[in-house]
């Protein structure tokens, strides 16, 4: 199931709409599957994409897949979709030629299932609660060690993402990611 999951992001990859959030059906062997991909930066907006790209298309599927290739961004829009991603049944997948630091942790941990092919890192965020300090935007809901804790993630993630040198990413090991259950 696997390789399928691949050929879609691969197809996602070539198709000509360049969205941040994108969501639609594919049609295998073993039937539909409903493949939504996350790249670029998540910015405020990106939930109602999501939602409305998970309403418009209906119906019974044999897998969910969400493809990650994103670099971050919004922490609080991140943990908002990714709520809306394990309520709606998403696995999740950072292919080969991908990555997913920062913020898109927060995705991949919503995945009911996850995989990874390609690199997640962890840099430390813009403020300590996960958002950049602008004026107007809304600060996050929940914690962060509450929303592992709520994905089966384990917690000390968060505070990990804390101590990483402001300016720097770590690159997580296949160990690291097991060690987080992203695995």
């Amino acid at each position: 199931m696997l390789r399928p999951a691949l050929l879609c992001a691969l197809a996602l990859s070539c198709s000509p709409l360049r969205a941040d959030v994108e969501v639609v059906p594919v049609q295998y062997k073993r039937g539909p599957v409903l493949l939504a991909r996350v790249t670029e930066q998540i910015a405020p907006g990106d939930y109602e994409a999501l939602l409305k790209g998970i309403t418009a298309n209906p119906g019974r599927y044999v897998r969910k897949l969400l493809v990650l290739d994103n670099v971050g961004g919004s922490g609080g829009e991140a943990m908002r979709m990714g709520h809306l991603l394990r309520e709606t049944g998403f696995d999740a997948l950072v292919p080969a030629d991908a990555v997913c630091q920062g913020s898109c942790l927060y995705l991949l941990a919503a995945g009911k299932r996850r995989s990874v092919h390609g690199h997640v890192a962890l840099h430390r965020p813009y403020a300590p609660d996960g958002e950049r300090l602008l004026p107007g935007r809304p600060r996050l809901r929940q914690s962060p060690q509450s929303y592992f804790r709520q994905m089966g993630v384990a917690p000390e993630l968060a505070a990990d993402i804390q101590r990483v040198e402001p300016g720097r990413i770590r690159l997580l090991s296949r160990q690291d990611l097991r060690r987080y259950r992203l695995l």
